[in-house]
């Protein structure tokens, strides 16, 4: 019987780093369109400013866990 490709933390780290990017994406896209919209100077609303400080707190993390992710993902596959 072949062991499985991927480990279990392994699956955790990808589906969560995904989740906490997309939620910085998500965030970054309704600050530019639907929250006001941004200038050089910041957004324009409160609501978009939120959304500002929601993105980059998400997408820094977000992007260091899928990548902690994908290097064990890498890892596991040389392995088995």
């Amino acid at each position: 019987m072949q062991p499985p490709l991927m480990q279990q933390d392994t699956r955790k780290l990808l589906t969560t780093g995904g989740a906490i990017f997309g939620t910085g994406v998500l965030a970054a896209l309704l600050m530019l369109t639907v929250l006001g919209g941004a200038t050089h100077q910041g957004p324009h609303t409160n609501s978009g400013w939120l959304a500002l400080m929601i993105a980059m707190g998400c997408l820094p993390t977000g992007a260091l866990t899928l990548a902690l992710g994908l290097a064990k993902l890498v890892g596991d596959l040389r392995r088995g």
